[in-house]
């Protein structure tokens, strides 16, 4: 496994993150509890790899306040991060009380379904391979991939060359006890997965319920032992609180058609990505903002997401509503409703949401917001993870909570994220951090071609079938592909083995293992969200100061989007 960052070198990931490489997992350990306890004011996420450390600022911060906070950042790296082999034994020898952690017995029936394969793959037997697992510890170094997963170091050499799978599973069941790329890890959730399965377990290792969430946290240690059998049904997980609407919301549509994929989204999850969960939250954050704005709500309140074709809503209390992002059919009685401005539903009428042209994304508002059961602290589904309400089904009563004027009349034209139809939508992209994994002028190549966004495209991220010039995109001697797992942002442009890109959406997994060539930037995040399948895309490489410049565009017209005050007294 290849170094994804130089020791002691920061790296933009984007206009809005930062790399850092460090020695190992340890010290990224180390400097998140740091940067974590110094709670710089911006900073949304601190996450750890096996030898980076990413830091993520807020998207509402100024340019201006980011370079103070950057420099600020700068120096307490100066003093945190050891510079040398010898600075690091003591440095890690001045910690060695904080790096401890805690030791967990984890037993194992070891029948999984590639015990055989890891057995030849290690030049072992079956047994050996259960011996060598259970021959001592195994420390977490970095949680991440799906919620609670961590993954475990200190194999034995025999172990450590086991590879990924060279085909995915699509499904993985909770418990899997799996090997791959010299570490260890227990699938803590259902989820697709790569790696090799040895056995499996009945201890639960996440729960949305208690925090910290994550059983294991970095620097724990964990045992594993041989169970001759395992019972038929895991523990019985801690049981969320059966969810009650606030005593200041009311029911304001049942759902009598579902539409193709409908979710109720808000602001998205911050804080918990060091545990392995995405932050989720809009594709398209610029229109729910926008959206939310006219109806006197905050930016990230409750919102319907609509995909493609949305669904067909029964009012059962009169409500004020707006609907901004791709353009759909909308029509309130059967009756054409223009989108971008607010507009009364009232008790018994229909409102549809038809199919969404001009992009592939729309956001329904309505003024209080939506409500719904927070599950680590937002309403949000993630499709990844699994986390959330998930799709609105015929049925579902949505709530909304009391209004708060004043609202908005309309959004101003210009404000607008608008996709022409069939012309490609240009996304502007800053260059990756892993320049080194590249062809030469690979970045530069992207403007000369034109991707279409892949069928298995979704909200873990946009798969870019090129359609003309195909760049050379991987450097010579690559062959793999892969680099030690590091954090992730929204906008990321991963290159894996097959060459084919991929830009993360909300749902991505918090930490990756392939080589960045781009990141969108944050302007265009909005315009991502927008990309459906069979959609042509082109990039258009910027630098840094022009995606500063188009960031301050963005926020200027957001300000001013909203046009007049919608009457509260209606005919």
């Amino acid at each position: 496994m290849t170094r994804s960052i130089p020791v002691n070198q920061i790296r933009y990931l984007g206009d809005l993150a930062v790399l850092v490489g460090v020695e190992d997992a340890r010290v990224a350990r180390e400097l998140v509890r740091s940067l974590t306890e110094l709670a710089l004011p911006g900073v949304l996420e601190v996450v750890g790899g096996l030898s980076s450390v990413l830091i993520e600022f807020d998207r509402g911060m100024t340019w201006e306040e980011q370079g103070a906070q950057w420099g600020g950042l700068a120096e307490h790296l100066a003093l945190t991060l050891p510079s040398g082999k010898r600075e690091l034994q003591a440095w890690r020898a001045e910690r060695k009380g904080v790096l401890a952690g805690k030791l967990i017995t984890v037993p194992c029936v070891f029948d999984g379904p590639d015990l055989d394969e890891v057995a030849e793959l290690s030049a072992c037997t079956p047994a050996q391979v259960v011996e060598l697992m259970t021959a001592g510890p195994l420390e977490a170094v970095v949680v991440g991939f799906s919620p609670g997963f961590a993954y475990l170091s200190g194999l034995p050499p025999e172990l450590r060359s086991v590879p990924r799978r060279a085909s995915p599973r699509p499904a993985v069941p909770p418990g899997a006890v799996a090997l791959a790329n010299g570490h260890a890890a227990v699938y803590p959730t259902a989820s697709p997965g790569g790696w090799h399965l040895i056995g499996r377990t009945d201890e639960n290792f996440f729960s949305t319920v208690e925090p910290p969430y994550s059983r294991l946290a970095p620097g724990d240690r964990v045992q594993f032992t041989v169970a001759r059998r395992s019972s038929d049904e895991r523990p019985v997980a801690p049981v969320r609180e059966k969810w009650l609407p606030p005593a200041t919301s009311r029911p304001v549509f049942t759902v009598t058609r579902p539409g193709l994929r409908s979710l109720l989204q808000d602001g998205g999850r911050r804080g918990v990505a060091g545990s392995g969960v995405p932050w989720a939250g809009p594709a398209d954050p610029f229109s729910l903002a926008l959206a939310n704005r006219l109806v006197g709500n905050a930016d990230a309140a409750g919102a319907l997401e609509v995909t493609a074709g949305g669904p067909t809503l029964r009012c059962d209390d009169s409500v004020l509503v707006a609907v901004v992002g791709g353009v759909p059919d909308l029509r309130l009685q059967g009756q054409p409703v223009p989108t971008d401005q607010v507009f009364p539903v009232n008790a018994g009428q229909e409102l549809t949401v038809g199919m969404v042209r001009d992009g592939f994304r729309t956001y329904v508002a309505v003024a209080g917001g939506f409500v719904g059961e927070l599950v680590l602290g937002s309403l949000a589904t993630d499709q990844l993870c699994g986390l959330g309400p998930g799709p609105i089904a015929r049925g579902d009563q949505l709530w909304a909570d009391a209004l708060r004027p004043p609202l908005g009349d309309h959004l101003r034209s210009d404000a607008l994220l608008r996709v022409d139809g069939d012309a490609p939508i240009s996304l502007r992209v800053l260059r990756g951090p892993h320049s080194e994994w590249f062809a030469p002028g690979a970045f530069e190549a992207l403007a000369d071609t034109v991707f279409r966004v892949g069928e298995q495209s979704n909200r873990v991220g946009v798969r870019l079938m090129p359609q003309s010039h195909v760049p050379k995109l991987t450097a010579p001697g690559t062959v793999r592909g892969d680099i030690d797992s590091q954090g992730n942002v929204v906008g990321v442009m991963q290159v894996p083995p097959d060459g084919i890109p991929v830009i993360l959406l909300p749902d991505h997994a918090t930490l990756g293992g392939y080589p960045v060539l781009a990141v969108v930037a944050s302007a265009d995040l909005g315009l991502l969200g927008q990309c459906g399948p069979g959609a042509k895309v082109v990039l258009v490489p910027i630098n840094l100061n022009e995606a500063r410049q188009a960031r301050e565009e963005r926020q200027r017209s957001m300000e001013s989007a909203v046009v007049g005050h919608y009457p509260l007294s209606v005919g």
